[in-house]
């Protein structure tokens, strides 16, 4: 499947510098089912979710660092650490609705650890979409229901990331992490030490 895009949305960058990892079955995301009348479809959404993500956060955040398997997100600097993955998809038929529409359900999920790494966020997000096939074949018009429902995702996250995760205000707590244990603009207490002068009284 062709990677849907996304034009570019009116918002400011959340400011904030966050890692994404994709994992592999969110990379190359397939799905098989039989239907009603022993029908066996496949949808293979391919890096289609990566490259939507990619663009999306590109968009969403200050800057954006996608990180491979072996990199560590807690020694880049980074504020926040990202990683969505797939809970459900699903679909249905025209022959199972009763109607011309093919529909595309997915429900993603986007957990957000903060620079200490501290889970912060565990997010689901539902997403809808449908085609009618009067104007296209049945497998263009399923795959084109899965680019509107990715879309959908897209719109959601836009909108409701920020508030649902909190990700905006990892930078804030990274900062206050790093003055630690300086407290209300207070010098950090001294160490204790050993009263030479006392113990020289004890012994004379």
């Amino acid at each position: 499947m062709d990677p849907p895009t996304i034009p570019a949305p009116l918002l400011e960058p959340i400011p904030v510098s966050i890692g994404v990892r994709f994992p592999e079955n969110f990379k190359d995301f397939s799905h098989e089912e039989e239907v009603l009348g022993g029908e066996q479809w496949t949808i293979n959404l391919g890096g289609a979710n990566e490259k939507l993500f990619t663009e999306l956060f590109g968009y969403m955040f200050e800057n954006v660092t996608v990180l491979g398997p072996d990199d560590d997100p807690y020694a880049m600097g980074l504020d926040a650490y990202i990683e969505p993955s797939i809970d459900a998809f699903e679909f249905s038929l025209p022959a199972q609705t009763r109607t011309n529409a093919f529909a595309v359900w997915v429900r993603y999920r986007i957990k957000v650890w903060d620079s200490s790494g501290d889970q912060i966020a565990n997010w689901p997000s539902a997403a809808y979409g449908k085609s009618e096939s009067t104007m296209m074949g049945g497998s263009a018009a399923l795959q084109r229901a899965a680019v509107l429902a990715m879309r959908d995702a897209a719109a959601l996250m836009i909108e409701k990331l920020d508030r649902e995760t909190g990700v905006g205000s990892t930078r804030a707590r990274r900062a206050s992490v790093s003055r630690a244990p300086a407290v209300a603009g207070e010098p950090p207490a001294p160490e204790p030490t050993t009263n030479d002068s006392e113990d020289d009284d004890d012994t004379s």
